[in-house]
């Protein structure tokens, strides 16, 4: 472990992730949210996802939403995709930053996509290449990284293997996902020591839940790795898979709020920030779980 690093990047997922496990919102508001979002600063926003309607009903206006946001200069947006079909959807509307998910866990895999984590591998192999072809770029995101609701611990040396094999197939970036909120201060050094001894250039990228008060800490143990990219959903938008009631996605503002005060950039406004959670929350409804949109900044 070495010093902290002077500045992160965050992708903000409330549009996709967040919004996905939430009661379906319409239209124009997940695109006022979305261009709040691109107007603070964020350097890379996950926008929408390219699934099928039936599966996931929340996305199934994605084509729409991504017509009709705002394209920020200076701000990176991606997709999620579930498979090949979902990539070409994203490629045909213009977007060329890419995301599929495969699960450290078998049975967390099939319980999700109805196959095991290498026939999946499999199917990643071909979408990497189809996303290269059009010279776009896909990250693979390894869910269940750090534990999983039906197989319990996760092996370190599992989720090494399989960065090993993404980025084999060429994988531009590899993300660990926090599914469940199951990860500590241990068990995410436990991955990264796995994972760089193997695969020491590899882009990482790693995404938190707050589902049992850890990610924070989760955080700042990845930042004494020197990993300088980040996944959070402003407000804390988004629900956890598997642990009904439980808080999902780490919220945003309350990330950049501890990088701040740590002394570590983000290039993110935090007043402009609070104020999207403020939309985000009256939005869906309900109130967000962020601290740091109910009790505001340490000092104003």
């Amino acid at each position: 472990m070495g010093e902290l690093p002077t500045r992160v990047s965050i992708r903000e997922v409330g549009p996709r992730d967040g919004l996905q496990n939430e009661d379906p919102v319409p239209t124009e508001a997940k695109v006022r949210l979305l261009n709040a979002l691109s107007h603070t600063g964020v350097s890379r926003i996950e926008a929408v996802s390219f699934v099928h309607p039936k599966a996931i009903p929340q996305m199934a206006d994605a084509d729409e939403v991504w017509a009709a946001a705002e394209k920020v200069p200076g701000v990176r947006y991606s997709a999620l995709v579930p498979n090949s079909r979902g990539a070409q959807r994203a490629l045909e509307a213009g977007l060329r930053e890419l995301e599929v998910v495969v699960s450290a866990s078998d049975t967390h895999n099939r319980r999700n996509v109805n196959r095991s984590t290498e026939e999946s591998l499999n199917d990643i192999s071909a979408l990497i290449a189809m996303v290269h072809g059009a010279d776009g770029e896909c990250e693979v995101i390894i869910s269940t990284s750090f534990g999983c609701p039906f197989e319990g611990d996760v092996a370190p040396a599992r989720v090494a293997s399989i960065v090993d094999r993404v980025v084999t197939d060429g994988a531009d970036r590899v993300a660990f996902g926090d599914t469940t909120g199951m990860a500590t201060p241990r068990r995410v050094s436990d991955v990264l020591d796995a994972v760089r001894a193997r695969q020491a250039d590899v882009p990482l990228l790693l995404h938190f839940h707050n589902t049992r008060g850890t990610a924070l800490a989760n955080i700042l143990t990845a930042l004494r790795f020197g990993i300088t990219e980040y996944d959070a959903s402003v407000g804390g938008l988004g629900g956890c898979p598997y642990a009904p009631g439980a808080t999902g996605n780490v919220a945003t503002e309350e990330v950049v709020h501890m990088l701040h005060d740590m002394g570590i950039d983000t290039g993110i406004d935090l007043e402009a920030l609070i104020d999207a959670a403020r939309l985000a929350q009256q939005i869906v409804g309900k109130e967000l779980p962020s601290g740091v949109l109910r009790a505001g900044p340490r000092i104003s």
